[in-house]
């Protein structure tokens, strides 16, 4: 039966987890307007204490000891030896759980965040409750988290991650390559002439778009600061998110010679990377699919350990992203690139193959009963 009531749960509020449940909403709600839906933060829902503690602890291991959260991402070993920690955590929230569930009453639940996931899974498993469960991954590489028999469809960016569930022994009827679900403006017209103009930027030069993420995290300043060495002509727009200290940074530290826009946290990143040349960011899924989806060459730098890396790895391996560990090889890259047309125009194409501009509406067509 197709389905009229639909929960989805990410976690973190300025996320991608909670980016791609907005866009699969509104694709839900773009094939049927009659649906009801409920948007939740599902560690902050069931764990709000905890959830202000883990994110404290994470942004800290992540700034001062990156290699602790390499090492902790992903290992079999952490898997097995938390497994005992995890399923008490699960079956702590099953209560508030239950209670969500009896008063909304959904008939499909969507997560895109494996300890919601998981929470649901375990609470399917203990009580025999037959409600469909989503798995959605909004990064380009599994992880173990995600694996639980009780999840009735993965969806997942590419071939490999497919291959990773197999071998896991997912059964492959359950898993559909569907892409990275973002918004469907990504795929949608956009006037550049316009936009460059209200951001009073040339169209005619190159434009190299920057971000950090939702928090403007990673070496912004620093970057920022190189570009007064580079000879090439270029124009810059940096969105720093949440991050207002940086933003205030940047109106007092435009390079000399280059026009500079700096952006707090905005909703037109469609747009901006519309009328991108290059971008240079964190390689988080979401910003790296809605770049695909813009066929917008990528260089990376500084990935976070773990998933970042993973994603790193995976689009340098596509063609679509090129990764400098310094400011000299980011400088020098930069060069290199505007000044070969067939280098950026190939990085487009191989983009072009491996984008997924409509995983949202694939998504959203699964829950609602279509045979995709």
């Amino acid at each position: 039966m197709p389905a009229s009531r639909v929960l989805l749960m990410y976690i973190s509020e300025v996320s991608g987890h909670h980016s791609a449940t907005i866009s699969i909403e509104k694709a839900l709600k773009s094939l049927k307007p009659e649906i009801v839906t409920k948007n939740i933060n599902g560690f902050n829902y069931t764990n709000p204490i905890l959830e202000k503690v883990i994110n404290r602890v994470y942004l800290s291991v992540i700034k001062r000891r990156p290699e602790v959260w390499e090492y902790l991402y992903d290992n079999p070993k952490v898997v097995k030896s938390t497994k005992h920690i995890k399923d008490a955590i699960h079956k702590s929230n099953h209560k508030k759980l239950q209670a969500l569930l009896d008063e909304f009453h959904p008939d499909f639940i969507v997560c895109t965040q494996a300890f919601p996931c998981g929470m649901v899974a375990d609470f399917k498993k203990t009580f025999n409750i037959d409600i469909p469960l989503m798995g959605v991954l909004t990064d380009f590489a599994p992880h173990a988290f995600w694996l639980y028999d009780e999840v009735d469809y993965f969806i997942v960016p590419n071939q490999d991650s497919r291959q990773r569930f197999i071998r896991e022994g997912i059964k492959e009827d359950k898993i559909k390559i569907f892409g990275i679900p973002i918004d469907r403006k990504f795929s949608g017209y956009v006037n550049e002439e316009r936009v460059a103009a209200d951001l009073g930027l040339d169209k005619s030069k190159p434009i190299i778009l920057i971000m950090g993420g939702g928090q403007g995290i990673g070496p912004i300043k620093k970057i920022i600061k190189s570009f007064n060495k580079i000879k090439a002509d270029f124009q810059i727009i940096v969105v720093t998110g949440t991050n207002k200290r940086l933003f205030n940074w940047l109106s007092r530290h435009k390079p000399k010679d280059k026009k500079l826009v700096a952006l707090g946290y905005v909703n037109n990143i469609d747009e901006l990377m519309s009328i991108a040349t290059l971008l240079i960011t964190k390689p988080g899924g979401i910003t790296s699919a809605e770049a695909l989806s813009k066929n917008l060459p990528m260089i990376i730098m500084h990935p976070i350990p773990g998933q970042e890396a993973n994603n790193t790895e995976y689009l340098l391996r596509q063609g679509v992203a090129v990764k400098v560990d310094t400011l000299e090889q980011l400088d020098r890259k930069i060069s290199e690139l505007l000044n070969s047309k067939d280098a950026i125009q190939n990085m487009r194409r191989c983009a072009k193959e491996i984008s997924f501009p409509d995983a949202s509406m694939n998504i959203a067509k699964l829950i609602l009963g279509a045979n995709v």
